[in-house]
């Protein structure tokens, strides 16, 4: 009889456990932060009812957008997602920090809001809905007798 033996060298366990431990961290979340939202203690050095909007930049930096209605407020915005693995990116934190002005540009109000302050917004299109969805070609073709006016032909005197 013939014996056979396996021997496993330990640069092969080395290898198998390398590759391994790689996959284990490739399954960990990746999380990416976008946007800028100024700490606390910079919003404390804005006084409502005292700065303005270039003092507003000058302390806190420029907005990451405005408000559109004649530069109604500036908004300051951070998002927090977790990627993980082969899953849809999810939003795990967003911060939102809204400084509105008044008609003179002087800071009426400072606002913050958390991502469990938000609320869903279903963005629907303006769509025209048409009237002839239910019906075939005959029953609108046929659906015309009766409706003609002689009084309604372009260049036709009554």
């Amino acid at each position: 009889m013939l014996k056979v033996v396996n021997r496993v060298k330990p640069a092969s366990k080395a290898l198998v456990f390398a590759a391994c431990m790689a996959a284990i961290g490739a399954c960990s979340p990746i999380f990416k932060n976008h946007g800028y939202v100024p700490p606390p203690e910079d919003l404390a050095k804005i006084k409502v009812g005292v700065d303005t909007r270039t003092s507003v930049e000058e302390t806190i930096g420029a907005p990451s957008s405005s408000g559109v209605v004649r530069d109604s407020g500036y908004y300051y915005v951070t998002s927090r997602v977790r990627h993980y693995g082969p899953k849809r990116p999810k939003v795990v934190s967003r911060e939102l920090v809204a400084i509105s002005f008044d008609q003179g540009g002087v800071v009426r109000n400072i606002e913050r809001f958390g991502l469990e302050d938000g609320y869903v917004i279903v963005l629907d299109r303006r769509v025209t809905d048409s009237s002839v969805e239910d019906k075939g070609f005959l029953r609108q073709l046929l659906g015309n007798i009766g409706n003609f006016n002689p009084a309604n032909i372009p260049g036709v005197n009554n």
